[in-house]
């Protein structure tokens, strides 16, 4: 694995990307106070070509069965990409620019391509996939580990979904829609206005993290952290809906998160305003 680091910065923000280690986010710093837990697999990583858990690791493609590798048995999870070594096609002081070609054991060929883009207040993330050949289903999203405290109380997570996916004992949605239960969660959401929710570490800092797609995982059964994670269909969507990628029509998708300084974080060089 490649050992590159791109940093951007701007204002008192400072976000890592990973090219060598799945094209992954490694760190935001705000006012030097790290917001992502640390470590090779934490940070905030894509998941593409698809998102989640596909039961047993196998979706349909016209008349053809494909089998994934279960790396979260029974089922397979979070893609390839993440696994992957990117490609680095552009950096400048503020925006990163990366790919990553499809490989086995995904059976069509593609690209990724996803652009980090950072201002004072706001780290700006867009990902498309696009077809080399035959057309195949897909999906794209984004999993980050968010620190539950940054050294006062823990985030507080607030979201108005229109639906929570009823989520069966083999953690995929049942393809029944509920009102939204109490957590801790590992469950989607549909929010067909975008995704829009607020995570806020009290008296310390406010970040909100919206898309334009409709779909949302919240998982915080981890002591550490809690995981926000927008996504263009449900976990087993390749199965129950899949968006198509065609030769002339890339799937794409955005992520933005902005933050509000409540005032100082611990650790932090300065008082953020």
């Amino acid at each position: 694995m490649s050992n590159e680091e791109i940093t951007l910065t701007a204002g008192d923000a400072e976000v890592t990307v990973q090219p060598g280690n799945g094209g992954r986010i490694g760190g935001l710093r705000i006012g030097g106070t790290e917001l992502l837990r640390q470590g090779e697999r934490f940070g905030c990583f894509p998941m593409v070509p698809w998102c989640g858990r596909i039961r047993d690791g196998r979706f349909l493609d016209g008349g053809t069965v494909h089998q994934m590798p279960l790396n979260s048995p029974p089922h397979a999870i979070h893609g390839t990409v993440r696994d992957g070594a990117w490609r680095t096609a552009r950096r400048t002081p503020d925006e990163a620019v990366i790919t990553y070609d499809l490989v086995e054991p995904w059976p069509f060929p593609g690209r990724v391509t996803q652009a980090v883009e950072l201002t004072g207040d706001a780290l700006t993330v867009t990902m498309a996939v696009e077809a080399h050949g035959d057309s195949f289903p897909a999906q794209i999203g984004w999993h980050p580990w968010f620190h539950r405290n940054l050294g006062g109380e823990d985030v507080t997570v607030d979201f108005t979904p229109a639906w929570q996916e009823e989520r069966g004992d083999d953690h995929l949605p049942t393809g029944k829609r509920v009102d939204r239960t109490p957590g801790p969660w590992d469950d989607c959401f549909g929010m067909p206005g975008g995704v829009d929710v607020t995570l806020t570490w009290p008296g310390q800092l406010e970040l909100k993290v919206t898309s334009p797609e409709e779909w949302v995982v919240v998982y915080d059964e981890q002591e550490a952290a809690v995981c926000v994670e927008p996504q263009t269909g449900p976990p087993n969507g390749l199965n129950t809906l899949p968006r198509l990628v065609t030769p002339i029509e890339p799937l794409e998708a955005t992520m933005t998160w902005t933050w509000t300084r409540l005032s100082g974080l611990p650790g932090g060089p300065r008082r953020l305003q």
